[in-house]
């Protein structure tokens, strides 16, 4: 990996400045790709916005940027994405401050800024050893997600194609799949999540499947994909239920279980059953038990101490199992009728077992 300092002056970096909703903000003769299109759009406040231009103008430093150099030869600005839209816009004349645009300035006042020289790091570098790089120095500013440097790692047209599904506020995954993911779509959580789901399904990381698709012309795997895992949700689950839905693993669920015939409403009539039981306590984990079985996803409300000493002393503290003397501090409480079999949580359905045979209970 190579990573140099340079210093470029800010006539370089505004020359063929372009901010559409097209292409994104592009500066440096076409060759840095400033904020690309569908990338989250923080901007600079006013007050911060104006400070960038003051300290350029009295030629204090700015704090160091960092780009990293592309395949086609280009350039991805990964850190000091407001502080180079402050300056491209001030050149531009989208803004004045205290009345003065860049056109209001003396010549002299305009070359001061145009040749000012911003100092910038360039990484170069296989694919790890940038992303190992971007995780080190990402410390100014905002911090960027862990989804944010992969996008600065595999940039191309399937990236650009991905943001406008996921990555865009009020974007098409956004529109039917905010009920059931967390986070926000500008800091890359939808799309983070949709590859992650779908990389999964074949045993693979979220690098793997980016850097298999980068240089592919469309998204299209991924958002038929992303469409069957909430389509199949809506279909299996179709009564919605927010606080309990919200940020389950669904492409996981789809992925082991996609294939599997269910009854919606046999599922409707069983989650309903176990929100009202008392014993569960985790009513997130009703979705994935329902699937598999397993009890440690409702996190089945224990036996109390007082219920655990009570069925110690009636057995005067002697396993029921194998039969040997035990301090209490060395056995487990136990459901006598098992909870999956009706048995509750109260003080006559409970046994104390040695940790042994409450294991070997378990296992079998």
């Amino acid at each position: 990996m190579e990573i140099k300092l340079y210093e470029i002056p800010i006539r370089e970096i505004v020359e063929g400045y372009v901010d559409s909703a097209e292409n994104g903000v592009i500066g440096y003769s076409g060759r840095l790709n400033i904020r690309p299109a569908f990338q989250r759009e923080f901007i600079y406040k006013d007050k911060q916005r104006d400070e960038v231009i003051r300290t350029v103008q009295k030629n204090f430093p700015l704090n160091v940027m960092y780009w990293v150099k592309n395949d086609g030869g280009g350039f991805e600005l990964l850190d000091g994405q407001q502080r180079t839209i402050s300056i491209c816009q001030y050149v531009n004349g989208d803004y004045s401050i205290e009345h003065r645009g860049f056109h209001n300035l003396t010549e002299t006042e305009k070359q001061h800024i145009l040749n000012y020289r911003l100092m910038i790091y360039i990484c170069e570098g296989t694919d790890k050893e940038k992303l190992d790089w971007f995780k080190i120095i990402n410390i100014a500013g905002e911090q960027l997600t862990a989804q944010e440097l992969r996008n600065a790692i595999y940039t191309g047209e399937w990236l650009t194609e991905a943001k406008k599904y996921f990555s865009k506020p009020a974007c098409p995954a956004y529109n039917i799949g905010s009920n059931y993911l967390n986070g926000a779509s500008i800091r890359q959580s939808y799309l983070e999540t949709a590859i992650r789901w779908l990389a999964a399904r074949d045993g693979r990381e979220i690098e793997d499947y980016m850097a298999e698709h980068q240089h592919d012309t469309n998204c299209n795997e991924l958002w038929l994909y992303f469409q069957s895992v909430i389509n199949w949700v809506e279909v299996t689950f179709p009564v919605y239920r927010g606080k309990e839905m919200k940020g389950l693993e669904w492409g996981g669920f789809y992925n082991k279980y996609g294939d599997k015939k269910y009854d919606p409403k046999e599922f409707e009539a069983r989650i309903v059953e176990l929100i009202d039981n008392e014993d569960v306590t985790k009513h997130s984990g009703i979705y994935e038990y329902l699937f598999d079985g397993d009890e440690r996803h409702l996190s089945i409300r224990a036996f109390t101490p007082k219920m655990a000493r009570m069925a110690y002393e009636r057995q005067g503290g002697i396993c029921v199992k194998c039969k040997n003397h035990f301090k209490i501090e060395e056995m487990q409480a136990d459901h006598i009728t098992p909870w999956s079999k009706g048995g509750k949580t109260i003080a006559d359905n409970c046994q104390m077992l040695c940790a042994d045979c409450n294991r070997r209970k378990g296992d079998s």
